[in-house]
C-alpha cells in the first residue's frame, strides 16, 4: 500500500483570534502529541505546507475578495507595528493576526500540495494538519473561523489543473460547510456530501441545495449508530453513483461527543468506521485518492484522539 502523507507548517500555529478562543493553536499540539505518542506519527510521511499560489486560490474565490484579505493584513502589521492593537476584526468569532495570512496560504497550500502528490502517485492519500480551517469561508467572505476555503479550492484545482472529470467532497463537521457549497453547488463535476446539526451555526444547508449537494441536516442529541445508518443508506449510493475520481474530506471533529462546541454524539469509534467507508469507495473507484484536511474540534483531548483514529484508518495502521 501506498504512503499516507502528513502536511503542516510551523506558520499554521502563528495565527491566533485572542485569549480563550476556541480555533487555537493548541489544537495541531494536541494532534501532533497524540501522533506522536500511539507511534502514528511515526508511519506518515512528513512533507511541510507551501504557500499556495493566488492563482490558485483565485478557483474559488473572488479576486476582489482574496485582495481585500491581503490588504487588511498589511494594514494590520503596519498599524500594529505603530502601537495599534494586535488584532482586526471579521466577524463576531473571526479575527485575524499578523500571522494570519500567510497562515491560511499554508493551509491551502497542505491541500494543494497534497492533493498533487496524491495523483501524481507519491501518496495514496493524505492528512493535512493545518489551521485556519476552511469550510464556512464563501467566495467572497470569512467567516466561522475560516479564510480560505481549503478543500474546495483543491476540488477545484483538481478539476481545472489535473483535469479529473469527477470529484466529490465528503464533510462530517458538526457545522453546514456553507462556504464550501457556495463554491460548488452547481458544478456537475463535484459532489458534496455532509451531515450536520441543524438548526445550529451557521443555519444553512437545509433549503433547496442543488442536485450536487447531499445536505443531510440531523438534530442535536443524534448519536454515532444514527450517522452510520445516514453514511450507508444515502452518502453510500450517490457516492458509487457518482463514481468520483478523487475525494477531499473537510474532517471536523467537534461532532465528538465530548466536544460542547456542538451536540452531536459521535465516538473514535465512529470516525474510524466513516473513514473505513470513504476508502472504500475510494479503493473502489477513485485509485485510493483520498485528501483530508482539518477543519473543527475544539476540546482537544477528543479532537487528538479522533484524528489519531482518522488518520490509522488513512495509513492502514
Amino acid at each position: 500500500m501506498g504512503a499516507t502523507g502528513y502536511y503542516t507548517h510551523r506558520d499554521c500555529w502563528k495565527h491566533e483570534m485572542g485569549p480563550g478562543h476556541p480555533e487555537c493553536p493548541a489544537r495541531l499540539d494536541a494532534i501532533e502529541d497524540r501522533l506522536l505518542i500511539s507511534g502514528v506519527m511515526s508511519a506518515l510521511d512528513h512533507r511541510d505546507a507551501p504557500l499556495a499560489a493566488l492563482n490558485d486560490i483565485d478557483l474559488a474565490h473572488d479576486r476582489m475578495y482574496t485582495a481585500a484579505l491581503r490588504g487588511l493584513s498589511e494594514r494590520l502589521k503596519e498599524e500594529q507595528d505603530a502601537g495599534g492593537p494586535p488584532y482586526v476584526q471579521i466577524d463576531t468569532d473571526t479575527a485575524m493576526n499578523r500571522h494570519t495570512w500567510t497562515a491560511a496560504l499554508r493551509s491551502t497550500g497542505a491541500a494543494l500540495a497534497a492533493t498533487d502528490a496524491v495523483i501524481a502517485g507519491e501518496l495514496e492519500n493524505a492528512f493535512c494538519s493545518v489551521r485556519p480551517p476552511g469550510h464556512h469561508a464563501t467566495r467572497d467572505k470569512a467567516m466561522g473561523f475560516c479564510f480560505f476555503s481549503n478543500v474546495a479550492i483543491a476540488a477545484k484545482y483538481a478539476l481545472e489543473r489535473h483535469h479529473l472529470k469527477r470529484v466529490a467532497v465528503i464533510d462530517f463537521d458538526v457545522h453546514h460547510g456553507n462556504g464550501t457549497e457556495d463554491i460548488l453547488s452547481g458544478d456537475e463535476r463535484a459532489l458534496m456530501v455532509s451531515i450536520f446539526q441543524h438548526p445550529f451555526f451557521p443555519y444553512s444547508g437545509d433549503q433547496n441545495p442543488a442536485p450536487n449537494m447531499l445536505n443531510v441536516p440531523v438534530p442535536a442529541y443524534t448519536k454515532g449508530m444514527d450517522v452510520r445508518d445516514i453514511v450507508e443508506m444515502m452518502w453510500i449510493p450517490r457516492l458509487e453513483a457518482f463514481r468520483p475520481e478523487m475525494i477531499f474530506i473537510s474532517a471536523g471533529f467537534d461532532a465528538h461527543r465530548e466536544d460542547d462546541m456542538g451536540q452531536l454524539g459521535l465516538t473514535e469509534q465512529d470516525y474510524t468506521w466513516i473513514t473505513m467507508r470513504i476508502k472504500d469507495i475510494a479503493r473502489r473507484f477513485s485509485s485510493n485518492r483520498i485528501v483530508s484536511c482539518l477543519e473543527g474540534g475544539y476540546m482537544l483531548g477528543p479532537l487528538a484522539r479522533s484524528v489519531e483514529a482518522h488518520v490509522r484508518v488513512l495509513a492502514d495502521l
